[in-house]
């Protein structure tokens, strides 16, 4: 049986392709920085190994007897590393500890159209560690998502919920969301289809969406009109600037780069026809982003009614207690 090295299993992409690499039987070790936080990838069946990207020594005895790695780490804006440290000097050190261990598969997950955008830390690192793998000698396959439909619910959903007020830019590319569920079955069917060797494929969901139209679809499916204020572009320019001079701004920073993006307005999409037809897989069977705030809402609006409904029985008993 193979032994899949997951790594970024705690994050939000990667705690999916854990599940789905366990769902098909394989044997998933994580590698972890905290034992405690992981502890949920143990109860579901994964070898937890503690271990740091930007630890290289910790790598080599992690990876002994693995036959492939899915890559789905990133840094975080809460870390105290940089985006550098993490996500290229931890993921050279990741790749060159495969390729001495021996390791027969490579999966990494970059962002779409990374190479686009040199100006945008994050996405130039991942187009340099795209190269980097690919000169590596490892059979790799590189998957290019570009949102996650996960990521709507603090967004949108939540505020709108809450009234609160739901903040989007002045401007904002078109992007294909996609379920981080449906993600997963790409990366471990990689490991199944060897015609996606040595190859890379864009990972996104059906069409592009505004933040307009989501803002519009999450109104509809709650009933509730949200409340929502736009920052200029030029505003989160001005922001990113003046946190470059503080060093504990600088994750912050990089990540605002990314309204370099949302401020070209190219859609963030890509036709996904050839991606389906390699890995055998069908789109019908994949979640919209329709269907899924549509089951969000559904779930949650019947979890209100029933609160309501325990309330309103809680202070009719209270009208019928006799006072002392």
């Amino acid at each position: 049986m193979s032994i899949i090295f997951v790594v970024g299993a705690t994050g939000t992409l990667g705690r999916q392709v854990a599940r789905r690499a366990l769902d098909e039987g394989y044997t998933v070790r994580c590698l972890v920085r905290n034992y405690k936080r992981a502890a949920f990838l143990k109860e579901w069946g994964a070898e937890l190994v503690l271990g740091d990207l930007c630890d290289p020594h910790t790598l080599p005895p992690a990876l002994e007897g693995v036959d492939a790695v899915i890559d789905a780490a990133t840094s975080r804006p809460t870390d105290s590393l940089t985006i550098k440290e993490v996500d290229w000097d931890g993921k050279v050190a990741l790749i060159q500890a495969a390729k001495q261990a021996g390791v027969e598969r490579y999966i990494f997950f970059s962002i779409l159209n990374a190479e686009k955008y040199p100006q945008v830390p994050l996405m130039e690192i991942k187009r340099c560690t795209e190269r980097f793998l690919e000169e590596s000698g490892l059979d790799y396959t590189i998957l290019r998502p570009c949102g996650f439909l996960q990521g709507l619910i603090g967004q949108y959903a939540v505020p709108i919920l809450d009234r609160q007020v739901v903040w989007v830019t002045s401007e904002s590319a078109p992007t294909a969301f996609m379920d981080t569920q449906d993600i997963a079955k790409f990366a471990t069917r990689a490991l199944q289809v060897p015609e996606t060797k040595n190859r890379s494929f864009p990972v996104v969901g059906s069409r592009a969406w505004q933040a307009g139209e989501i803002i519009n679809l999450c109104e509809q499916l709650s009933g509730q009109q949200a409340k929502v204020s736009r920052v200029p572009v030029n505003f989160l320019r001005l922001v990113r600037r003046i946190m470059r001079f503080f060093q504990w701004g600088w994750n912050a920073a990089d990540r605002l780069a990314f309204v370099e993006v949302l401020a070209s307005n190219e859609p963030f999409s890509a036709d996904m026809q050839e991606t389906y037809a390699v890995f055998g897989l069908d789109p019908k069977d994949m979640t919209t982003l329709e269907s899924y705030l549509q089951e969000y809402f559904n779930r949650i609006m019947k979890k209100l009614r029933e609160l309501n409904y325990d309330l309103d029985k809680a202070k009719s008993r209270d009208k019928k207690r006799v006072p002392f």
